[in-house]
């Protein structure tokens, strides 16, 4: 049932953050490793949902190792409460895979915004994580050796700086492939900024329009069960050989090569500065 069991070391010690964890491929990768048997931080949305999917998996897992945690990153105020419980509540983190995003839309709908007035994709798929995982490094440096993993896409689109909220044209295939374009280029540069084996950071297309809620939205048929990312997934997560493997991009299981900007330091520095500068901002906008 678990193809990586007998290449895997045990992670019946690990404490492993998932965000998007109620639904799709966060839901899957959050049994998956409940069923190794992991303690599995479960974050969701929707405080009723993410209840129901709490008993679901530890009926499925026969694991009570896992905890609920509740916010909206369309509001980067929830983000950094959830980040302060998780340093209140935890004096570690194994693993923290970035999972929650949102897709397409619907044909013909059109641009959103977040509580902060941002590009609803940008910061759901790609500024939420930012901030989350900036935040949470002390515990996942407290827990050496430890792991990120951004889940990302195979469907990337270069930032246009001087319209980054496509404010001037919406399309929501460039919404989506810049937000994930940009997780991209985040892995890379937490990896060089990191410089250790002992944090590492890595990006993955987990599999092609799998049968997900987000693939079916964008009235797209699957091609992928979610078995087939899930299992990618936490691979990246909990494989041995991948303990040394920092800064890295893969298509599933294969080594891959992102967008060439995510190769590019001065568009890295120049997204990774930016990013700060709307989370601070963000900040300060909730103090006034």
């Amino acid at each position: 049932m678990y193809p990586y069991d007998r290449s895997m070391a045990s992670t019946n010690d690990s404490i492993i953050l998932i965000t998007g964890a109620t639904d799709g491929l966060g839901k899957r990768v959050a049994r998956d490793l409940a069923a190794r048997g992991a303690a599995v931080l479960l974050h969701g949305r929707n405080a009723d949902k993410g209840g129901a999917v709490l008993s679901e998996l530890r009926r499925e897992t026969g694991s009570e190792k896992l905890t609920y945690y509740n916010a909206d990153f369309a509001s980067l105020e929830e983000v950094r409460d959830l980040a302060d419980q998780l340093l209140e509540e935890h004096d570690r983190l194994d693993v923290l895979i970035n999972t929650a995003g949102i897709g397409f839309g619907a044909p013909g709908s059109g641009r959103e915004e977040s509580r902060e007035g941002y590009e609803l994709r940008f910061q759901v798929n790609y500024l939420a994580s930012f901030l989350l995982t900036l935040r949470l490094l002390p515990l996942l440096r407290r827990a050496r050796p430890s792991r990120i993993v951004n889940v990302a896409s195979g469907a990337q689109q270069p930032i246009d700086f001087d319209d980054v909220m496509l404010e001037r044209g919406y399309s929501g295939h460039q919404a989506y492939g810049q937000s994930k374009l940009a997780q991209i280029m985040f892995t890379m540069e937490l990896a060089a900024r990191l410089n250790t084996s002992d944090v590492t950071v890595n990006a993955l297309h987990p599999a092609t329009y799998m049968d997900t809620n987000m693939v079916r939205e964008a009235d797209i048929n699957p091609t992928n069960t979610v078995q087939v990312g899930a299992d990618a997934v936490v691979r990246l997560a909990a494989a041995p050989e991948l303990d040394d493997t920092s800064g890295r991009y893969f298509d599933g299981t294969r080594p891959s090569r992102a967008h060439g900007d995510a190769y590019d330091g001065p568009t890295r520095l120049r997204l990774w500065q930016l990013s700060e500068v709307l989370s601070v901002s963000s900040i300060h906008d909730a103090e006034r």
